[in-house]
């Protein structure tokens, strides 16, 4: 019985060490130019042959075509039971010498060649030390130039290869173990950053989507405008084309408006100094009447002991009305502290006069029952674009000016 080994690198497992111990006849030197058969080689040599020139799926193949149902199940049972058989002329024998022979066929025809031993030998340390173990060993022991003394030093070093075979193969098998220990950490650390990119690269890609579709948008926007720009570019060209002396017009509109501002202004201020004349002759003329022991008389159609609203020197502009009327409006309007100031409505004053009138006022009671449609619309455009108050009255008459004047009067105002 031999003990045999895993083996790796095609080294094969140590002989049985008992037959190292006590080895069996030496096969006499080789005189002619036949080789060796695998049962004619020494009985050490067919464990580590077996073991290292033929892998176990393809003595196994061999021997379920020979022994058939006799195949051992086992890898080592079969090893031994391989090697007993060839150390005789067997079926299997046989079999196993017409496969080494086919499978090392170009190794055989190199060292045909060599016809003494130490040329032999010279080619086995050569193939030595490419490490080409497997077809070395079976062209080696089979050659016809192969001694007792080369198969024995050669058996000698394929066991001790065994031997350095197996610590090597320990030895792998822990960095093996570490290896894979250590891909197992990077295949996780790899997976996770490979989930890192993808999110990172669709959010990139959803950014650039986004910048992208925000650049059409400025480019349509820009295209845009660039059109409406050169449309107005025309448009402006056509006009300054169509009117040349423009600036000038402009600049005499612009001058226009300035004078006219001023003589508003200047309106409004004559009619202030004139309306003061007006109090300060009424003054004079009711302190004389005063002096001469007469009581100054109220206008037609007021009532003095009725309440009245307070003005506080406000100016008070009455559009419109009856001419009779105007001296009892005045004196209403006197007798509440306000300033009294009246237009016709464009029946006898002038309408351009109206603007000034109305800019000089703070607040307005127009009657439209005796306007004109031109002063009653100069009035209500005045009105909205300044914020001014105004209250319109449709009967014009003493009762109806002092209700309009209740009316424009601030809630927190007592009548005086």
């Amino acid at each position: 019985m031999c003990t045999a080994q895993p083996v790796a690198n095609n080294i094969p497992a140590k002989p049985a060490i008992d037959a190292l111990a006590s080895p069996g006849p030496l096969p006499a030197p080789a005189t002619g130019s036949r080789r060796r058969r695998i049962w004619d080689l020494d009985g050490h040599a067919h464990c580590p042959v077996l073991g290292v020139c033929l892998p176990m799926p393809a003595l196994r193949k061999l021997a379920r075509k020979v022994l058939e149902r006799h195949t051992p199940p086992d890898d080592y049972e079969l090893h031994c039971t391989a090697v007993a058989e060839c150390k005789q002329r067997t079926p299997l024998a046989e079999a196993v010498q017409r496969e080494l022979d086919g499978r090392y066929r170009l190794a055989l025809r190199q060292a045909a060649v060599l016809k003494t031993t130490d040329a032999l030998s010279g080619w086995w340390q050569q193939a030595l030390g490419r490490h080409d173990i497997a077809a070395a060993l079976w062209t080696t022991l089979t050659h016809p130039r192969c001694t007792p003394a080369l198969a024995k030093r050669v058996e000698g070093e394929v066991h001790m290869l065994q031997h350095q075979a197996g610590m090597a193969t320990r030895a792998d098998i822990g960095r093996l173990e570490a290896l894979l220990h250590e891909n197992a950490v990077l295949g996780r650390e790899l997976a996770a950053a490979q989930q890192r990119c993808t999110r990172q690269e669709q959010e990139h890609a959803r950014l650039v989507g986004l910048q992208q579709a925000q650049a059409a948008t400025l480019r349509a926007q820009l295209v845009g405008s660039e059109a409406t720009i050169s449309q107005l570019r025309e448009r402006l060209r056509s006009l300054e084309a169509a009117a040349p002396d423009l600036p000038g017009r402009l600049a005499l509109a612009q001058e226009c408006d300035h004078l006219r501002e001023r003589h508003y202004e200047l309106q409004r201020l004559l009619l202030q100094a004139e309306q003061e004349v007006d109090r300060q002759r009424r003054r004079a003329d009711d302190a004389a009447q005063r002096q001469a022991g007469q009581a100054p008389l109220a206008p037609a159609g007021c009532i003095d002991d009725e309440p009245l609203p307070a003005l506080g020197e406000r100016a008070i502009l009455c559009v419109g009305g009856r001419t009779g009327s105007v001296p009892a409006y005045r004196h209403l309007i006197e007798r509440s502290g306000g300033r009294f100031l009246h237009h016709d409505g464009g029946e006898e004053d002038n309408a351009a006069r109206l603007d000034a009138t109305l800019s000089a006022a703070d607040l307005v009671i127009c009657q439209t029952g005796c306007i004109s449609h031109n002063a009653y619309w100069r009035v209500k455009d005045h009105c909205k674009r300044t914020g001014k108050r105004c209250i319109f009255v449709e009967s014009p008459s003493s009762a109806g000016l002092k209700r309009a004047l209740l009316a424009l009067t601030p809630a927190g105002e007592q009548p005086a």
